[in-house]
């Protein structure tokens, strides 16, 4: 099964064309790194998101190094802006020379603190998609501030949230935080009456979930 798996993965990977060179360049250095964020299928997903829609406002918890960000930049019709969360400043500098260099600069505004505390009040309204990869233990609260941001039919899109296959183990006292509080959330982001909502087994798992009024 995992060789069938693998060859799988290798054949996507050679039928899709190359990304962007700078998406490429980042990959590198965010392994080298070791913090890359989403993998690139996930970062073909959001771009697909993003061009399907003609999304023009979009919030992201969590830039990093920028790489699902300038995947999701580089997609954006002219008019369109993100607005990303994340306290790591120097992370962040880097990802702003990528945006830089990608000629995008002006459609990205960083903003460097925690979104927990900034969101009730987050003058953005009628978001078309918001993208969540930001502390796993505070999933469930970004889930419930950033829901009634969505306009109707936006998306909220959400990174990681099968860890690996950890969430699905059979509970134990020993479990880490993050698998708790994952689990937590993936039973209610499921459930929401006001979402219609999907998880798919992309890239350690990626929460998608429509606004439906």
């Amino acid at each position: 099964m995992m060789r069938m798996y693998d060859d799988l993965s290798a054949y996507l990977e050679a039928a899709h064309p190359e990304p962007d060179p700078l998406l490429l360049e980042l990959e590198q250095y965010g392994r080298k790194e070791d913090i890359l964020g989403v993998t690139r299928p996930v970062g073909r997903l959001l771009s697909v998101l993003v061009h399907c829609m003609q999304a023009n406002r979009i919030l992201e918890i969590g830039t990093a190094y920028g790489y699902a960000t300038l995947w999701m930049a580089l997609a954006l019709p002219p008019a369109g802006r993100i607005w990303s969360f994340d306290p790591d400043i120097e992370r962040t500098e880097v990802a702003r020379s990528y945006f830089d260099r990608a000629g995008i600069s002006d459609r990205i505004e960083i903003i460097n603190q925690s979104a927990l505390p900034v969101l009730p009040t987050f003058p953005q309204r009628n978001l078309d998609i918001v993208f969540i990869d930001g502390e796993k233990t505070e999933y469930e609260a970004y889930l419930e501030l950033c829901a009634p941001l969505l306009k109707l039919s936006g998306l909220i899109v959400v990174h990681n949230v099968l860890l690996g296959g950890r969430v699905a183990r059979k509970p134990a006292r020993g479990d880490d935080a993050a698998v708790v509080a994952i689990r937590r959330f993936n039973e209610a982001f499921l459930s929401r009456p006001d979402l219609d909502a999907t998880i798919i087994p992309l890239g350690g798992g990626t929460g998608i979930g429509a606004r439906k009024r």
